[in-house]
């Protein structure tokens, strides 16, 4: 929906209808996201709280409002901790060090399969999308420990003994 709401905010002509239009959706957004509010004071103690945290629709709303009853630092350690299984023999452990004040959250890879770089920045990026996706407010992820793997550069181009078909004559 997000998606379709900005292709039509994009569609409209600059001008006093884009203007109302944009007016009119951050409206809207503003009074679903009082709605919301009311409705989380309501249910505050609730088993309902809970419930709402767990579907992914309205989680994602508590997020959007900044609603969210966990706080980022536990919402980030359940994310690792169900990326965890999923990094087997690659990663002997992921530690949070938190977030920074620029909004980055701080990792460090220990243990990791050494012999096997592009392995270790598949956890990396395994555990970014994790993480992002239980703290998208959070600007980035920095994750110590993870080394790039040597790249082989293979040069574009011919090499320096080579002659165009045009150049060489018919074999004799």
């Amino acid at each position: 929906m997000g998606d379709r709401i900005e292709q039509l905010l994009s569609g409209l002509r600059p001008g006093r209808d884009k203007e109302t239009a944009e007016e009119l959706v951050r409206l809207l957004v503003s009074m679903y996201g009082s709605g919301l509010t009311r409705i989380m004071a309501l249910a505050e103690g609730s088993p309902l709280v809970e419930a709402f945290v767990e579907d992914p629709l309205v989680e994602s709303l508590l997020l959007l409002h900044d609603l969210h009853p966990v706080d980022v630092d536990t919402r980030i350690q359940r994310a690792l901790d169900q990326v965890r299984p999923y990094l087997g023999s690659h990663a002997g452990g992921v530690d949070y060090l938190g977030v920074s004040s620029d909004g980055v959250a701080q990792l460090r890879l220990a243990g990791n399969c050494h012999g096997c770089p592009s392995s270790t920045l598949t956890v990396k990026m395994a555990i970014e999308g994790a993480i992002m996706d239980a703290a998208p407010e959070i600007s980035g992820v920095s994750v110590a420990g993870v080394t790039p793997p040597d790249l082989l550069q293979i040069g574009m181009g011919p090499p320096p003994s080579w002659q165009p078909l045009s150049d060489v004559g018919p074999p004799t």
